[in-house]
């Protein structure tokens, strides 16, 4: 079925708390997705982040962000009080403070915590604990040994915590364990309240999923026998992707590779949990890199950057089909850019999984370019951006020469002001089933308001927008977007 939706990551919402969060801002961006006739609403990770606030490189896989609680809905749920949520320092207009909204948050939960130690076994909290003990207790045992150790890496830590304990020692009722606990519970409590609002206004999430985890995590620290590393937990390779057009020396992500063998060896039941907390908390997933499962580049750590990897074959078929056999048909989007081999092809097609199509890396060659819109097949997931590129502004000022002439030609470009409405509408209306686009582009922004600039660890995630931009999103464009998704035939079922 035809549809369409936004890219907007939770951060990226209004909020007087310094960044974006599950509260009522986030409804009224459902609200407005619904009256656009949108039915996808495209996140970033919603896990902790971790270096350089990156949702890639998060302490944990399964785990919900803590930036994100909403302080107004603490307030109605009586954890905190109107006058302890009023203490945010002045917001930073357009970006997210991370220090300061860490600082901020953490105080409110800790508030939050001191009345909930009254009454810690309220409706709900320990039925989510037991539901999600897997991923949950080792989360909370390593984020307690992570604070004891003054936030140093793992592999840092003394032998006796560097290990992982047995599960059956991890104690839900330990002190230490409890906050974190909490803190997971009232994530999912308000996840699972804004996934209920988006079903009633037919609206639907669509996650991302990085095929890696970081090094620093509760995913590395719990399982050391899944990753390749060496006997002090250090990784033996990293991932990343070999020298291109865009890199001389590639891109060496650091993160540990995967023991593939020993993944399959035991049914892949790592991926069946991480898998199965990502279904729960979304409709369909992007995954990220999905090159990577049909054959990854492999890096020695002892390399400065990825020059020197190899080719490895990846766990391919096998490990989609185990998949298919726990949860039936995936509803999976996979992240196909860059230089694809026939291998991910054939692993795309047998699973019958569409993959990425982005207009603005369509005007580099002739008329036969894949992302280009009359290209557009079927069983895609097109893209006027992603959260990777300049915004579709920020791109069509930089281009000069044959790309911009092509682009305005082939766009029907008349002025700078129409490229952002021309390029939606040309994706909107090819035969791509689905049609994503950044929100920063409806609204026509430049390139101040890119959200990654990628091979760079500081200053990212930070865009966000403003109450002023929301209202212009909704007044100015609302009827224009409306109109172009009914005309191209993508109209979510509400409408």
């Amino acid at each position: 079925m035809r549809s369409s939706g936004l890219l907007l990551h939770v951060t990226s919402l209004p909020s007087r708390f310094g960044i974006g969060d599950l509260g009522p801002e986030a409804q009224r961006f459902v609200d407005i997705l619904a009256e656009t006739g949108q039915t996808w609403w495209q996140l970033l990770p919603v896990c902790p982040t971790g270096l350089g606030d990156s949702p890639y490189a998060s302490p944990s896989s399964f785990a919900g962000n803590p930036l994100l609680i909403s302080p107004e809905l603490l307030v109605q749920d009586g954890w905190v009080t109107e006058s302890e949520i009023d203490t945010y320092p002045t917001d930073s207009a357009g970006i997210v403070d991370y220090p300061s909204v860490a600082t901020y948050k953490s105080r409110l939960l800790e508030q939050a915590y001191s009345r909930f130690i009254t009454r810690p076994h309220m409706d709900g909290f320990q039925d989510f604990v037991n539901r999600e003990a897997d991923w949950l207790l080792p989360y909370a045992a390593f984020r307690a040994r992570k604070l004891k150790h003054q936030d140093k890496i793992w592999t840092s830590w003394p032998t006796h915590d560097r290990t992982f304990p047995e599960k059956k020692s991890l104690n839900p009722d330990l002190p230490e364990l409890q906050f974190y606990l909490f803190e997971q519970f009232i994530f999912d409590s308000q996840w699972r309240n804004l996934c209920d609002y988006c079903r009633k206004r037919n609206v639907k999430i669509m996650g991302d999923l990085p095929i890696y985890v970081a090094h620093d995590s509760a995913d590395v620290w719990a399982s050391p026998e899944l990753f390749q590393l060496d006997d002090a937990g250090e990784p033996l390779v990293v991932a990343g992707v070999p020298p291109d057009f865009f890199s001389n020396t590639g891109q060496r992500w650091g993160n540990p590779i995967y023991r593939w063998e020993v993944m399959a060896e035991r049914g892949f039941k790592w991926w069946i949990h991480r898998m199965k907390r990502a279904w729960s908390l979304y409709d369909s997933v992007r995954l990220d890199h999905f090159r990577g499962f049909a054959g990854y580049w492999e890096i020695p750590a002892t390399e400065e950057t990825a020059e020197h990897g190899r080719w490895v074959r990846g766990p391919g078929q096998i490990f989609f089909d185990r998949l298919v056999s726990e949860f039936g048909a995936l509803s999976v989007i996979a992240e196909n850019l860059g230089v694809i081999t026939p291998d991910v092809v054939e692993l795309m097609e047998t699973n019958s999984f569409p993959g990425m199509a982005v207009i603005q890396f369509g005007f580099d060659a002739g008329m036969d370019n894949p992302h280009l819109p009359h290209n557009y097949q079927p069983n895609q997931c097109v893209y006027t951006g992603t959260h990777d590129n300049d915004t579709l502004r920020g791109w069509w000022d930089a281009l000069s020469g044959h790309e911009r002439a092509f682009a305005g030609e082939y766009l029907e470009i008349e002025s700078d002001e129409n490229i952002c409405p021309r390029a939606i509408e040309r994706c909107l209306a090819s035969d791509a089933d689905l049609v994503i686009t950044p929100v920063q582009d409806v609204l026509g922004l430049d390139g101040h308001a890119r959200m990654n600039f990628p091979g760079t660890a500081f200053g990212n995630w930070r865009w966000r927008l403003s109450p002023r931009q929301q209202t212009e999103l909704r007044d100015k464009f609302g009827r224009w977007l409306h109109d172009s998704t009914s005309g191209s035939r993508r109209l979510s079922v509400e409408n």
